[in-house]
């Protein structure tokens, strides 16, 4: 790695690692300090992350806590191979392992899970953004492939837990302030017994951003809760609302980002600037599901999923206005089959998922932020299913695991105006989507290979994008992956090694119009090799003065080319993919000691990145760092609280994140904060 990196961060990340300030860890804190110790539910193993034959990530609530509460970006992007932007405030893209080429809005390619509900939508689309900071109490983020097991998606999946295993009855308030006017207000009520808990929390964030016209405000109001009717049958339900509005000041070309990163996007005879047009996005949402599990017999259980959702998006862009409803519901349902043996155990996973939505979307006129003279008004039906199974066959310390889903998705498309047509069907039929692993353990070290193949049909947006023509002939990706991994611990050190081979064919890769808008086609085959690693250490297990400690370092080497893509008389082949590092780097020290003092501080690396198929564009490399420095303790036996400042950004580096790739005109850019700070005060009643 020191070949890109300057002396100067060389010794930076030595220091992380080495720093004799490091300190122990308490009990309380352990499963999430050594990697091997966490316990996943990936891939219904409901194991430690080390008897997991699979290259997961883990998102907890000690590593979401190292950073502010403004967004969970920073937390994210510690996992390797993963990499969440932020174009501006509440505008995500989360992609795993190069998904973005797809991602001009939210998350695509990538299947989501809130509290076991299907989060993203019958038409592929993920809006992630609705959800606030403490919507997360963990993350777990399956890298590669997941077809044969949560459906259609090349990209991997995520899996969003609200709540924590062990909640305690009270109350709690949080604030918190900081640069660009940003104000994060969280309340929530908590009931916990040894059979049922119940969460209700509210959340309000506002901020005027870094950028001009970049303005942001988030309402968010959950219930989550969890009922143990008895030993043998368990119920969850959740519901979430959220109002979310933010605008978006548009990408700049180079010579606008070096004049000025804080500019909006300015207009030209053709079209206004993102200002004068009010581009932003007003979007609501609203879902509920429940899931009960019950033993049917000794030997038999099912665990079964309701849901039913709604999001409505009012979007203004420079080039027009868009309206769009989108109700959807659906369901998942799973048993298992547990059958112990003389020499180990065979378990027996078999399912079915469905999903069915209705959108309505019109395109107008923008008149300054307003609908004016319709274009065009649609109506689009999703209907997406699959049928899985999978067994996991245990001998002794070996682990096999092997399972294989159908996936079919229809849609069903019809225009209204400006010229009536008939009704047009699409489908996307994947015949099996296989995948198997094998698993050997050795007291603390961990071995495991997987080989999967997976299948990713174009979303609606894609189908009917923005900035172009109807695309029916858009083709689904088709890719097949192969992962190596290794996983131990050795006292206070834990790591996560994993490498990968993924080929992809059919390719969907976006583009930008002259007005912003995106269209998508499919860029042939793809080679993407990588190598992912993360190691945790911690120092002082005996001392009674610390209460806590973490040097973490995680790195990330992709090598992502296209193998073959030739469009009219440009030839592409053996190009990077744009939007994908090569290199990134994430590391730090988290500390907490008994008196209640608290610090951590971290660094980020990334690495040039290609801003177009051509790669005659590059964003430039950057390093952050971060620093939160607090005080926690309690008033009386009953009321704990906690006092943290931080600052981001803490070198200002003028760095672009959330880069507009193959940009019409070369508007690549999203200027990112510079340095910023922030202050949390948080308040708990604890019954």
């Amino acid at each position: 790695m020191s070949f890109f990196i300057t002396k100067p961060y060389r010794f930076f990340i030595a220091s992380l690692l080495l720093s004799s300030s490091a300190l122990a860890q308490s009990s309380d804190t352990a499963q999430e300090v050594q990697l091997s110790e966490v316990r996943v539910k990936a891939y219904e193993q409901n194991r430690k992350l080390r008897d997991v034959p699979a290259s997961i990530g883990y998102v907890g609530k000690i590593t979401l806590e190292q950073f502010g509460t403004a967004s969970v970006v920073n937390a994210v992007n510690t996992v390797p191979g993963v990499r969440m932007e932020e174009r501006s405030p509440g505008s995500y893209r989360f992609n795993i392992r190069g998904s973005s080429l797809r991602a001009p809005f939210g998350v695509r390619n990538i299947k989501v899970y809130y509290n076991d509900i299907p989060y993203t939508d019958p038409g592929g689309q993920t809006y992630l953004n609705q959800l606030g900071y403490y919507n997360f109490n963990s993350i777990e983020i399956i890298k590669g492939p997941s077809s044969s097991l949560y459906g259609a998606g090349t990209g991997g999946a995520l899996l969003i837990n609200s709540l924590s295993d062990h909640e305690s009855s009270g109350a709690t308030a949080e604030y918190t302030a900081g640069s660009y006017q940003l104000h994060n207000i969280y309340a929530a009520v908590t009931t916990s017994t040894d059979k049922w808990t119940s969460k209700l929390s509210y959340q309000h964030q506002q901020n005027e951003g870094y950028r001009k016209h970049s303005a942001l405000r988030r309402d968010v109001l959950s219930w989550s809760s969890a009922v143990s009717i008895d030993s043998n049958r368990h119920l969850q339900a959740s519901v979430l609302y959220g109002d979310l509005e933010y605008e978006t000041p548009g990408g700049l070309t180079l010579a606008e980002y070096k004049a000025n990163p804080r500019q909006a996007r300015p207009g030209n005879a053709v079209f206004p600037g993102a200002e004068q047009a009010q581009a932003g996005v007003h979007q609501r949402t609203f879902l509920a599901g429940v899931s009960y599990e019950q033993m049917v017999t000794q030997t038999v259980q099912n665990k079964t999923t309701l849901y039913g959702a709604y999001s409505q998006l009012r979007n203004p862009t420079i080039q027009n206005f868009s309206r769009t409803a989108e109700p959807h519901f659906g369901g998942r349902t799973l048993f298992k089959w547990m059958h112990p043996l003389s020499f180990g155990s065979l378990v027996v996973d078999a399912g079915a998922e469905w999903q069915q939505g209705w959108m309505t979307y019109s395109i107008h006129d923008n008149r300054q932020g307003q609908p004016d003279t319709l274009r065009s008004y649609n109506e689009v039906d999703n209907r997406q299913s699959m049928i899985f199974t999978q067994a996991s066959l245990n001998i002794h310390n070996w682990l096999l695991t092997a399972g294989v889903s159908t996936n079919q998705r229809v849609v069903h498309f019809r225009v209204f105006d400006p010229s009536p047509w008939p009704e047009q069907t699409k489908k996307f039929n994947n015949e099996l989507a296989p995948r198997i692993a094998l698993m050997r353990k050795w007291n603390k070290i961990t071995a495991y290979t997987s080989a999967s193949k997976g299948f990713s049909p174009p979303t609606t947006e894609e189908l009917f994008p923005t900035g172009g023509e109807i695309n029916l002939g858009l083709n689904a990706e088709d890719g097949t992956n192969y992962d190596i991994g290794l996983r131990g611990q050795f006292k206070q050190l834990s790591f996560d090694i994993n490498t990968f081979y993924f080929s992809l064919k059919n390719t969907i890769v976006q583009r930008r119009t002259a007005g912003g808008g995106s269209y998508f086609i499919n860029a042939g085959k793809t080679d993407q090799h990588g190598a992912e690693a993360q190691v945790n250490y911690s120092l002082f297990h005996h001392s009674s003065f610390f209460k806590r400690s973490l040097a973490y370092l995680s790195y990330t080497w992709h090598d992502f080319h296209y193998k073959d893509f030739k469009q009219v008389d440009n030839d592409f082949s053996n190009n990077q993919l744009p939007g994908v590092p090569p290199h990134t780097i994430s590391s730090g020290i988290d500390l907490a000691a008994n008196n209640g003092l608290l610090a951590s501080i971290s660094y980020y690396f990334n690495a040039r990145i290609p801003l177009n198929d051509a790669n005659t564009a590059f964003a430039d490399d950057f390093h952050l760092v971060g620093l939160k420095v607090g005080y926690q303790n309690k008033l009386g036996k009953s009321w704990p609280f906690k006092l943290v400042v931080g600052v981001d950004n803490l070198l200002d580096v003028t760095y672009s994140l959330g880069n507009d790739v193959n940009a019409f005109g070369g508007r690549y850019y999203n200027a990112a904060p510079g340095r910023n700070y922030y202050v949390s005060l948080q308040f708990q009643w604890l019954k």
